[in-house]
């Protein structure tokens, strides 16, 4: 039983969107998502972007009106913020703050910068959050097969009184009520998002899987089988566990598997384990993980960069790059040393070799 209700497309008034002017600031995953799901609903969108962007051309070619930020904001009376956490501060403060005006809405898919209070919105104008728990692409491309990603919705101002309703529509608009959506605040959108992403999703798998691959390879396994078995088939459970949950997954393996779960895991994720999430919440929840993270990017990334060069050199990495390229069934992508990517689908099983081996 939810504790609150799920919405669906009958929930929502898609009318209140009409003759709305609305400006989508950003063209990255989610922006890409929202602009043309919008434009394909018949809304009235344009994009915002900095000059020189190079989503620029890329959102012209997809028929989207593409401006300056600071012009779609002076344009539009509903304004959604899809830039980068880190860079919706020095936007808002620059391009959009002059804008603002009474009978404004201001949407976010994110309450970060709200929440720690790095933006804050004049009264009278409305400020919620529409948040699609799923990547972009994934917005997009379950959108034009007819469905849609579950959505989180909430409002942090409602000046006009139907902030709620507004934002309802616009999750229709980008196909969040064909999945469900449910209410929330700011805060708990923000602070689960980030403890689940730290604790478990990136966090903890990622530090699971390398201490999984190194703890084989130490005790002299291959490299190759540590990767098959501590990272490879992790795809595999997941899907399971996406379908039914832990019970089907246990359904799903063999006994052998089932019984190791229920006497190794309490040994992995520990009474410390559980006391350093607790701590990685009161982090997040006190603000202060929102402080560091604002002042690394201030100072230019140090920590940030250095983790993200450490960990491409570990060796389950390097592994893995020369393993997915011999896979052809696989959409397989390499990162590259300068953080470029290139996409191995359509490319021959021995072109592909060559590009894991320059990695």
């Amino acid at each position: 039983m939810f504790a609150a209700p799920v919405l669906y497309d009958g929930d929502a008034e898609p009318q209140r969107l009409e003759g709305r002017r609305i400006a989508i600031i950003g063209y990255g995953s989610q922006g890409h998502a929202h602009a043309r799901n919008l434009a394909d609903r018949g809304m009235d969108v344009r994009v915002g972007l900095r000059e020189g962007s190079r989503s620029w051309a890329a959102a012209e070619a997809a028929g989207l009106r593409v401006m300056s930020v600071a012009a779609a904001a002076a344009e539009a009376d509903a304004i959604m913020m899809l830039a980068p956490d880190t860079e919706q501060q020095r936007i808002y403060d620059r391009d959009i703050a002059p804008s603002m005006r009474p009978g404004t809405t201001l949407w976010f898919a994110h309450g970060f910068n709200v929440h720690f209070n790095l933006i804050a919105p004049p009264d009278g104008v409305d400020v919620a959050l529409i948040a699609p728990k799923s990547p972009g692409h994934r917005v997009r491309e379950v959108f034009t097969q007819g469905g849609g990603v579950p959505g989180l919705i909430a409002v942090a101002q409602d000046a006009s009184g139907a902030a709620r309703e507004d934002a309802l529509a616009y999750a229709w608009a980008i196909g969040c009520t064909r999945a469900g959506v449910i209410e929330t605040s700011f805060a708990e959108e923000t602070e689960t998002d980030l403890f689940g992403e730290q604790a478990v999703l990136c966090g903890g798998v990622s530090a699971l899987v390398k201490a999984g691959f190194d703890t084989l390879v130490e005790a002299g396994y291959r490299p190759e089988m540590a990767y098959f078995e501590c990272l490879h088939e992790l795809k595999l459970i997941v899907d399971l566990m996406y379908q039914g949950g832990l019970n089907y997954m246990r359904y799903s393996v063999s006994d052998t598997a089932e019984y190791g779960d229920y006497i190794a895991g309490p040994r992995i994720v520990t009474a410390q384990t559980k006391e350093a999430m607790r701590q990685l919440l009161a982090n997040i929840r006190s603000g202060e993980f929102a402080k560091t993270w604002v002042a690394e990017n201030d100072v230019g990334r140090p920590h940030f960069t250095a983790a993200r060069l450490a960990d491409a050199d570990h060796p389950i990495e390097q592994v893995g790059v020369r393993l997915r390229a011999l896979m052809p069934f696989l959409d397989a992508r390499v990162v590259r040393p300068d953080m470029g990517v290139a996409n191995l689908a359509g490319v021959s099983l021995a072109d592909r070799s060559a590009v894991a081996t320059a990695t």
